[in-house]
Parts: C-alpha cells; structure tokens; sequence
C-alpha cells in the first residue's frame, strides 16, 4: 500500500519561499500548477465548519499528500470560489479557505506570471 503513495518531496529551499514559488493552493490562479510540500490545517480555526484535525484528515485523505502534483483549472465565477483543482490524475471541487491549509511548490514555468 504504501508504495503508492508519492515520493516526498525534498526540503523546500528558502530561495524558493523567498521567490514566491511557494504558495498556498488557495492564492494559485488557473494555470497554476506544482507540487505539494505541506498540508497544515490550522488557518482559521473553527472557521471550515469542521475542527482543524477533523480538516487535515479529510485533506489528507483527499489525497493532498506531500509529493502529490496539483494544477489550478477553474475558479467559480462569486468570489472565485470553489476552484477546480488536477490531484495527480484526479479532479476535485475544494473551496478556497480549505485551499488556504495546503503549501504548493509552483512549476518555473507558472511561477513567474504576473
């Protein structure tokens, strides 16, 4: 079972976080596309209807892991939100302040948009 699961990814440098190209899922814009370096549920306690633990559980299980390759592909029209998101080769519906709990290591190629 576990040889599933994805490779974690290595530690994240700081010249990346200090470029911007880590960022958490919910500020990505479609076309965004990365690779999952955290999943911290712990903004906004309370807040996602559920308890925080209760949030990582069901990310995790979701499979928001670390490693896991992620792209932003729609956004709805209020308030941008939810977004439509690629999880290796699955497509889910998350709402952007359950987005806001998972870091993302951006691509080169989407990180330098403006």
């Amino acid at each position: 079972m576990h040889d599933m699961l994805p490779e974690p990814t290595k530690v994240v440098s700081a010249e990346a976080i200090g470029q911007g190209r880590v960022v958490r899922l919910s500020a990505a814009k479609p076309g965004d596309r990365g690779v999952i370096v955290d999943v911290r549920a712990e903004s906004h306690p309370g807040g996602h209807g559920v308890a925080v633990d209760e949030l990582q559980r069901r990310l995790l299980e979701f499979g928001f892991v670390e490693g896991a390759h992620v792209q932003v592909l729609h956004e709805g029209a209020i308030w941008r939100d939810p977004i439509a998101v690629r999880l290796d080769d699955m497509r889910i519906g998350l709402r952007r302040r359950d987005a806001e709990d998972v870091w993302v290591l951006l691509d080169n190629a989407t990180s330098s948009r403006t």
